[in-house]
């Protein structure tokens, strides 16, 4: 009796959870057609062939929702940011080649990366998204705060701005990239530099402001 109560459990789970992967689905394919302002649950529950209870009973709100359909860029972008360093070297090499990653992912992914990071939406607690947040192997930016505190512990920054330093980093990269993506590179108000020259010199401008500003 016993088994056969864990059984039915089990499937249970396993028909919430592809609910849910069915509903995020439909959110991502929602907010690429109109943006994520457009969303209402009931929208999503007419995409996804669900009743807006059975919405309501896997989310919270709107801002649940949308927050858990990012979930898989930010796991995605957390390693690719991760597969670029290595360990062996110095905390600046390290931070250029998180920095470059970032950039490229975005580059590569303009629609996971407008849905994360230009669509203006409903902010959730970060408590609402599945990844952990401050998990260096699951949040980006947490990630980049890692780099920053190796940075300070070779004794070249003050470890006291630590959050300064990363913002900073992450406003820059995150410019190129949405000015990238939303420009493209033939629009004609101001001159394209060459993409791989443009980053490398952010990156170099970036790091040797970071370096004077927040020295030891």
């Amino acid at each position: 009796m016993v088994k056969a109560t864990s059984s039915v459990q089990d499937r249970k789970l396993r028909e919430s959870e592809q609910r849910r992967k069915d509903i995020i689905k439909a959110v991502r394919k929602l907010i690429k057609a109109g943006g994520a302002r457009a969303i209402t649950l009931r929208k999503v529950a007419e995409e996804a062939g669900f009743s807006t209870t059975v919405v309501y009973a896997l989310f919270e709100d709107k801002a649940t929702l949308i927050t858990q359909a990012m979930d898989s860029d930010l796991l995605n972008l957390a390693k690719a940011m991760r597969a670029a360093t290595d360990p062996a070297l110095p905390p600046i090499d390290n931070i250029k080649r998180a920095g470059r990653a970032y950039v490229k992912f975005g580059m590569l992914h303009p629609d996971q990366y407008a849905l994360v990071f230009l669509e203006r939406r409903p902010h959730a607690p970060v408590e609402s998204a599945k990844i952990e947040h401050g998990n260096q192997t699951q949040d980006p930016y947490a990630f980049g705060h890692q780099l920053f505190a190796a940075l300070a512990e070779s004794g070249v920054v003050r470890a006291d701005r630590l959050d300064s330093m990363g913002q900073i980093f992450w406003e820059g990269i995150h410019g190129m990239t949405s000015l990238r993506l939303v420009f493209g590179e033939t629009e004609q108000w101001f001159e394209h530099a060459a993409f791989d020259q443009h980053l490398e010199d952010l990156l170099d401008v970036l790091m040797t402001g970071i370096l004077h500003r927040f020295r030891a």
